[in-house]
């Protein structure tokens, strides 16, 4: 395995990084299992691990820290918070009085006293952002945290955060988790281009495009019943499933499966670090790991320009982030004269 360093932290970290998305009732409900794909993982030389305390509300975490017992040290472990994790309003976003909490409970699940990277899962408009960083700053003074990082977040939200960093003297964003993959390649444009300017590590989410670019979508055929089961709309997305129909000859043509030619695809972006896999079953796992060491060629790359043109994105995944301002009508549309005093 031959490792990367994450932006300018000097942490070393493999290329694959596993996800822990799917372990616990939202994916794979058997903990051994999860724990044997774990310490597969770590024995090929992955060590790099993330999760999130939203993950099956905290069962990820817990299987984590299992798998974990024993070679904690070893391990560049990272964790998020920012989604509901209850009925309380106060029991999520980015506030203090949220992060400080969230981060206790996540360190208890893990089994660990601290975590090498903490991320705020999405951008919280209604707090400010020298809230949140002074916040995970204290986490880091106090040793809970070895850096923290950001996910999801626009290219603008991430200079936002830079700038109030330096300006107020607070412990910086170094890292950037955002959806990348060869039908998403919306972060090419700016998000890419601005994490590398400020030297923050990239570790890339669903480069398998949520699934579609496992080649077991297709069009006219059943969905996978598992996936289908979440809702997405854009696993029937035309333009999406289009794309892929182009990109299994591709892969076919190039002496390699779907899924290798799109793992390999993100991790030659000279902007990203490493790309998590989030595999569910360990056949999926050794598919992913057996892949590890595959390469494109300029023609290859060239060709999957053309079937997804660069900095764009085909279709839309339903999981990326909207912009409030672009989810609610109401912040783009002046309200309509009050004609009734008339």
């Amino acid at each position: 395995m031959k490792y990367r360093t994450l932006g300018r932290t000097g942490i070393k970290v493999s290329p694959f990084c596993l996800g822990a998305m799917m372990f616990g009732a939202q994916g794979n409900p058997d903990h051994d299992d999860c724990v044997r794909i774990v310490h597969k993982a770590l024995d090929a030389g992955i060590n790099f691990v993330d999760t999130a305390d939203v993950y099956s509300q905290g069962e990820s975490e817990e299987i984590v820290g299992k798998a974990l017992k024993g070679r904690r040290d070893n391990v560049v472990l990272a964790t998020k918070a920012h989604l509901p994790m209850g009925d309380d309003p106060n029991q999520r976003g980015n506030s203090r009085r949220w992060l400080v909490r969230a981060l206790d409970d996540s360190l208890r699940r893990l089994r660990t006293d601290h975590v090498d990277l903490f991320q705020i899962h999405r951008p919280a408009p209604d707090t400010d952002v020298e809230e949140t960083l002074s916040a995970l700053t204290d986490l880091v003074r106090a040793g809970k945290v070895r850096t923290i990082g950001s996910s999801t977040f626009p290219a603008s939200d991430i200079v936002e955060a830079q700038w109030v960093a330096e300006r107020r003297g607070l412990h910086r964003f170094r890292t950037e988790q955002p959806p990348y993959s060869i039908l998403d390649r919306g972060i090419e444009t700016e998000v890419l281009p601005v994490s590398e300017r400020y030297g923050m590590g990239t570790l890339v989410w669903s480069p398998l495009a949520g699934g579609l670019l496992t080649g077991r979508y297709r069009k006219g055929r059943p969905a996978d019943t598992h996936r289908a089961g979440f809702g997405f709309a854009h696993m029937s997305d035309e333009r999406r499933l289009d794309a892929v129909e182009q990109l299994i000859p591709l892969a076919r043509d190039a002496g390699m499966p779907l899924t290798h030619m799109a793992m390999a695809f993100v991790i030659a972006h000279p902007g990203v670090t490493s790309a998590i896999i989030g595999p569910r079953t360990m056949a999926h796992f050794d598919d992913l790991l057996a892949g590890a060491e595959v390469t494109l060629t300029d023609d290859v790359l060239d060709a999957i320009d053309a079937i997804a043109p660069p900095g764009s994105d085909t279709g839309r995944m339903d999981m990326a982030y909207t912009s409030p301002a672009l989810a609610q009508p109401a912040l783009r549309r002046r309200p309509a004269p009050d004609r009734s005093a008339a």
